[in-house]
């Protein structure tokens, strides 16, 4: 199971449990929980900070290409590379070939372009389909959390080529 998943199934059980706590209607039980888990947020990030701080950038990088890692420097809010940067390797991971055409920070919207042949699946396993969607979707979850929503436009197909050559050679008229 990929971390991806590992981070969704721990939100998906916290969330799971403090809606149970929630629909047993003791509010005093419910708001302790979720203190809990903010106190816990807290003191954890905390640790992740001083670990980042006693770090170089370049001890640091390696741990970037890991998604749960990056998942969590970003969720509190540490990660040294700014949001267009971690798409980009988000893409990358998910070996996803498209052009980042914008993301409006407000509503969370990535857009982006696929490639002609990204779009109709190049076989890779990594363009086209609800399996590359699934894992580019993944990967901009650890990576880039701030990203809500993806609109893919796919690129028009490239004309076709032009084949320009010297004409057949005739035999030579003799008179």
């Amino acid at each position: 199971m990929s971390a991806a998943a590992d981070a969704r199934q721990a939100g998906a059980r916290v969330e799971e449990v403090l809606d149970r706590l929630a629909a047993s209607g003791d509010r005093a039980a419910c708001a302790s929980a979720e203190e809990l888990v903010r106190v816990l947020m807290e003191f954890y990030g905390a640790g992740l900070a001083r670990i980042t701080e006693r770090l170089d950038a370049g001890s640091l990088a390696p741990l970037l290409d890991d998604d749960l890692v990056a998942s969590l420097l970003t969720l509190h809010d540490l990660h040294p590379e700014d949001v267009h940067t971690r798409v980009g390797r988000a893409l990358r991971s998910a070996g996803a070939p498209a052009e980042v055409l914008g993301f409006d920070p407000a509503t969370g919207i990535l857009r982006l372009r696929n490639a002609p042949a990204a779009a109709s699946g190049c076989g890779c396993g990594s363009g086209g389909g609800d399996a590359g969607r699934a894992a580019l979707e993944d990967a901009l979850a650890c990576f880039a959390p701030e990203v809500t929503g993806v609109d893919i436009e796919t690129a028009a197909p490239a004309p076709p080529l032009l084949q320009i050559g010297t004409r057949p050679q005739t035999p030579a008229r003799v008179p």
